[in-house]
């Protein structure tokens, strides 16, 4: 995996002075690197000529790989230190180098890959971090204090969503320590086949959702009553926690079939009245010190560009570091933006049986996407490609680098929770790399906080957890500046080291733990929940 080479970083360094910016600049992450990105705001013209002679031969825009050598026509095009692609077509040094005159390579086989081979040593502890968390009868802790409201099926999203407001207008000030109500709504629960076998995977990311940590052990259900997905299969006994609020097993659930409620408004009154019952529950706890290691945190990319693999996911990955030095676990995902270094993640598996997890989710997915007669370069999106990442290799090096350098130590299914008493640490949670899937699945799993990192520009939010925003870029930072929470393009610039950016992300994230508002927070905004059915609908 990536670092930047001490000529990388000398030509970004080159920025920090006043009127440096106009200077040619570029990136080259590794020594036997024949690529590099460009790094100056707008692009290069041709004829740009870089401080080692180099000039360009097109005009290449920001965040774009221009060659550094000459490449003959079959040559493997490396960053990373990693083949990307095999060129096209004869390219000159000073070429602008991108998907179109550029070969995707085969993905890796599954056979034969390293497994363990080098795991790296337990990173030393970093002690005496704390946050102010909820801490749960289950031993869970969380980051807000929230009363989520579980739907059983799309058909009661409009009544839950008039419900959820008419709370938060007449209810929720009245407890004022809980932070919000969320309606968990999604397009799942009726006219699927329900019984398929795949159809388990979006029942228990609902059923693992509704249990969140930040939700405090309080289940609420509303169901409609004729759906598929009836509230005793979502949520059966045993699956709520047990010390939680909820001692019986059972969720309150309000049926809006049943005949007691006749008219509209009756339906709002009952899920009021329900509702009243755990915002008292849920206004009754405190915030109280806890240890960094209760932290559980996703982290994820969207709207990538070429910088993602250069400042925010490595920052992050120095972050996710020293989370797990720290006794925290992190998760992260995504595994289209993960197969093509699936060798780079066996050879830090713990044990052959995280590996052997790691391949078989792997697998799956290629079936997955076999079935529907496309690959994992599917993946990468025209924003993608503007920002500079020509194909789903690129992508992968640059994403991979938000796991840190620590060993592996399990793996999550799609819709799974995990298992605190056994999974600890560096976590992959096996999810399709869709934003919203894979932050529906993260929370699934368990987390109590989010990391998004994005290059291109994305409003993302979650309601259930609070979201860091890091962007790859300091243009980004500076035009979005209420959206963006750290500016990791000072790296690229050479304002700011890698491990300056992980130290300030992790403080924030400690700060962001005990309460401390994000800016998705500040705004409201939120994606929708949208779960992963690999099943069929009928």
């Amino acid at each position: 995996m990536a670092s930047m080479t001490d000529a990388g970083r000398t030509a970004a360094a080159g920025a920090s002075g006043a009127g440096a910016r106009d200077v040619p600049r570029y990136i080259r992450m590794q020594a036997d690197d024949n690529v590099a990105i460009v790094v100056n705001d707008g692009g290069l013209p041709a004829g740009s000529r870089f401080a080692d002679g180099l000039t360009l031969v097109d005009a290449v825009p920001q965040g774009h790989k221009v060659a550094l050598t000459d490449l003959v026509e079959g040559a493997p095009v490396i960053r990373y230190g990693v083949v990307i692609g095999y060129a096209a077509r004869a390219l000159p040094a000073g070429s602008w180098v991108n998907e179109r005159n550029l070969n995707m390579p085969e993905a890796p086989s599954l056979d034969r890959l390293p497994i363990g081979t080098r795991v790296p040593a337990t990173l030393p502890p970093l002690e005496g971090f704390t946050f102010q968390g909820y801490r749960n009868a289950d031993g869970s802790v969380g980051t807000r204090n929230i009363l989520a409201i579980t739907t059983t099926v799309q058909c009661v999203a409009g009544v839950v969503e008039f419900a959820v407001k008419r709370i938060k207008e007449t209810l929720l000030p009245q407890y004022p320590n809980v932070d919000d109500v969320v309606g968990l709504e999604h397009t799942y629960g009726c006219g699927v086949a329900i019984d398929a076998p795949d159809a388990d995977v979006p029942i228990r990311t609902l059923r693992n959702i509704s249990t969140n940590p930040n939700f405090g052990g309080e289940v609420m259900v509303v169901s409609l009553g004729c759906e598929k997905l009836q509230p005793e299969r979502l949520l059966p006994a045993g699956s709520i926690p047990i010390g939680s609020a909820n001692a019986d097993g059972k969720p309150d659930t309000v049926c809006l079939q049943d005949d007691a409620h006749v008219g509209f408004l009756s339906m709002i009154d009952s899920i009021l009245a329900t509702a009243r019952t755990h915002l008292e529950r849920l206004n009754a706890r405190q915030r109280e010190t806890v240890p960094a290691s209760e932290l559980v945190v996703g982290v994820q990319c969207g709207g990538s560009d070429a910088f993602s693999g250069v400042t925010a996911n490595p920052a992050v990955g120095f972050a996710t570091d020293l989370l797990v030095r720290a006794g925290a676990t992190v998760m992260f995902s995504e595994v289209t933006e993960v197969r093509d270094g699936i060798d780079q993640l066996t050879s830090r598996a713990a044990t052959p049986e995280v590996a052997d997890a790691m391949i078989r989710e792997m697998a799956w997915y290629d079936a997955y996407l076999e079935r529907g007669r496309v690959d994992r370069s599917a993946n990468t999106t025209p924003g993608n490609k503007r920002g500079g990442l020509s194909n789903i290799v690129e992508k992968a090096m640059g994403s991979i680098v938000k796991s840190g350098t620590g060993p592996i130590h399990g793996v999550i299914a799609p819709g799974a929770k995990l298992d605190r008493t056994r999974q600890r640490g560096l976590i992959y949670a096996a999810t399709p790399a869709s934003d919203f899937i894979c932050g529906t699945l993260q929370l699934a799993a368990g987390i109590n906080m989010h990391v998004f990192t994005t290059g291109r520009g994305t409003p993302y939010g979650l309601a259930e957890v609070p979201v860091v925003k890091v962007a790859t870029r300091s243009d980004l930072a500076r035009r979005w500046h209420d959206l963006m929470d750290v500016d990791a393009g000072r790296i690229a610039t050479g304002e700011a080291s890698i491990e300056d950016v992980g130290w300030q992300l992790f403080h924030l994230m400690l700060a962001v733990a005990s309460g401390e508002k994000t800016w998705a927070e500040r705004w409201g905004l939120h994606n929708a929940l949208v779960l992963f059915n690999p099943a069929p609908v009928t």
